[in-house]
């Protein structure tokens, strides 16, 4: 099978990082080009981050001699690649700019940034959940004018760990949710060398967090109408976004109400159940078991959980009746793999195997 060749935009960022070490070896993709800003142009990538690399893991042998080009270069990233990822730094009006720009050039855009999530016709894919939303790319498509250029997102990693739960639950009506989530320093491209003062700290505040956790959800259940991908208009979210001294892995605690209450047992009897697109197609980044449950009364834990499946499964426990509402339970995921990258790398396994994706030759 000819692997599609693969650029990363933004690669020598925290995620850009994630993104090399995921497609190392990659079934469906290959990562022959990497673009990054200006300062880290016509280097070796090896040499572009040389002091810089943030992940426990070592950079694959293979994109070391990389020659970094500039993100702005379309043309020259055009030459060599099928599609890219998107992991830029930069102002919203900034990436929304360069994601279009690669969408008209006919490159496919599969972006980790916020930029262009609430885009009506951008669809944005957690692959279990709202598969069908791909469909709105021919409208996309019309929009830019392009025959194989798109742009396609994911959810903020913030939302990735809660949204399942609730989503296999969709029969019983959620309709009222309450969400506090603790989120790692890797969710701002930090580790504790380059954030000393998060050690031993708390900060009960995180930039724009709280709106993407309450309005990308609704996007996420939404549905198509006219070209364009309407909200729901249930149910209501609140949530408040803490940072927390983790290095990687997002908690969420969650408190709902329900249209029909369920038992107990029927809510984890559809948690064991529930799967998605992604493993119908056995794509090569799906969790076998997508929510997983812990009877244990101190599970899930960031530490002991955020990497099962390779850090693509969902990690639930703590399911128990509320006193103000229906029902109360935490959630975990790890938010530069299921929330950022591996997510992204998901989503385009999926699009390659709907035949979004394809060699340009």
């Amino acid at each position: 099978m000819k692997k599609l060749k693969v650029g990363i935009l933004g690669g020598t960022g925290f995620v850009g990082q994630r993104f090399i070490t995921l497609l190392d070896n990659h079934p469906y993709f290959q990562v022959v080009s990497i673009a990054a800003s200006a300062k880290s142009a016509n280097r070796s990538y090896e040499d572009a981050v040389s002091g810089r690399w943030k992940l426990d893991i070592p950079m694959p042998d293979a994109v070391k001699n990389i020659i970094v080009k500039n993100v702005y270069d379309i043309d020259e990233v055009k030459k060599e690649v099928d599609f890219v990822f998107c992991a830029v730094d930069m102002s919203k009006d900034e990436i929304q700019k360069l994601e279009e720009a690669y969408a008209k050039a006919e490159i496919p855009v599969v972006s980790n940034n916020s930029a262009n999530r609430l885009t009506a016709d951008v669809p944005m894919i957690v692959p279990e959940i709202n598969h069908d939303h791909l469909k709105i790319i021919e409208a996309q498509k019309n929009r830019l004018g392009t025959k194989r250029g798109f742009i396609a997102v994911k959810p903020n990693c913030s939302i990735q760990s809660y949204v399942p739960a609730l989503n296999a639950l969709k029969e019983f009506g959620p309709k009222e949710v309450v969400v506090t989530t603790y989120q790692a320093i890797s969710g701002a491209g930090k580790t504790f060398k380059d954030w000393p003062e998060m050690v031993d700290n708390v900060i009960p505040f995180i930039g724009g967090e709280e709106e993407k956790s309450e309005v990308e959800p609704l996007k996420v259940w939404g549905h198509i109408e006219n070209n364009e991908i309407v909200l729901s208009s249930s149910p209501k979210i609140t949530t408040q976004c803490l940072r927390v001294p983790a290095s990687d892995g997002h908690m969420a605690a969650v408190f709902v109400n329900f249209e029909k209450k369920p038992t107990k047992e029927q809510i984890l009897e559809c948690w064991k159940n529930y799967s998605g697109r992604p493993q119908e197609l056995s794509l090569p980044s799906a969790p076998k078991q997508f929510l997983n449950y812990f009877t244990e009364e101190n599970r899930p834990q960031t530490k002991l959980d955020r990497n099962l499946e390779k850090g693509m499964a969902v990690s639930i426990g703590r399911l128990r009746e509320d006193t103000i509402y229906d029902y109360k339970f935490v959630c975990l995921s790890h938010n530069t793999l299921r929330g950022a990258a591996g997510g992204a790398v998901l989503t385009a396994e999926l699009l390659y195997a709907e035949g979004y994706l394809n060699s340009k030759e």
